[in-house]
């Protein structure tokens, strides 16, 4: 039989238990200081060097990099590692779902990764953790060593439009999956969310898995407000037994 298409789509929620914290949840980064999103928003930061000084230093305070993959991340790496197709669409721009193991070529981060850095003018990429050592060395705005442009993460900034190359690929896999996982995300945010939408209208089933309700519980074969790390590996474990069960059997075939 063919073997399901699994697509997770992730979001903060699922990297709170490695230290890193949401954004719009209750106790999110936006809702505790205003003046936090400005140092992530693209006309603020490249218009004011202030801005990007202060965004380069709370870059250096968050240590997000230091961030170790959590049993969430874990769980759907090891889903696809047992051979079911998974593809995970991430909100994040951690890297954790790479370091947990999942292909890089499987991960589409709509996003970015904070993990480099991009040049404004001629577009070199690098580790940001180098550009990183210059701010700790000194330098509070560093430019980019090739043509002297501004330098930023390599995340979509507030006002940036996202890869339309990477939107592309995720509204594909929403289309063509069997099974979609929303986890740890207010799917509020478009056109991330509407992925969700996508994924039941072509048949797929639609799991949510977040503390918070969402605009698209009501559309969802199954809605769980259990804790993540707990929960996602219980769901993914049933999912890989139901599975093997299906190859065992063949179609058409009865549980013994």
């Amino acid at each position: 039989m063919n073997r399901p298409l699994v697509a997770v789509l992730s979001g903060a929620g699922i990297s709170t238990d490695s230290g890193i914290p949401d954004y719009r949840g209750p106790n999110g980064l936006w809702r505790k200081d205003a003046e936090a999103e400005k140092l992530v928003t693209y006309e603020y930061y490249m218009g004011d060097s202030e801005i990007r000084r202060r965004s380069w230093q709370m870059r250096r305070r968050n240590r997000a990099l230091e961030a170790e993959p959590n049993a969430g991340h874990l769980a759907i790496a090891e889903l696809e590692k047992s051979g079911i197709p998974v593809r995970v669409i991430t909100q994040n721009v951690d890297g954790l779902h790479q370091l947990a193991g999942m292909p890089a070529r499987k991960v589409l981060e709509l996003h970015g990764t904070a993990r480099s850095v991009v040049c404004t003018k001629c577009h070199v990429r690098g580790p940001m953790e180098d550009v990183l050592a210059r701010v700790e060395a000194g330098e509070e705005d560093p430019p980019c060593l090739e043509c002297g442009g501004i330098l930023k993460s390599a995340t979509v900034m507030f006002g940036q439009q996202l890869d339309p190359m990477v939107l592309g690929e995720a509204l594909a896999v929403a289309k063509a999956c069997t099974v979609f996982i929303a986890v740890g995300t207010s799917l509020q945010v478009q056109p991330a969310a509407g992925l969700a939408g996508v994924a039941a209208d072509n048949g797929a089933r639609l799991v949510i898995v977040n503390a918070e309700p969402t605009p698209y519980d009501d559309l969802a074969d199954e809605v769980i407000r259990a804790p993540i790390g707990t929960a996602l590996p219980e769901l993914l474990r049933t999912l890989s037994a139901a599975t093997r069960r299906a190859d065992h059997h063949g179609p058409g075939t009865p549980d013994a």
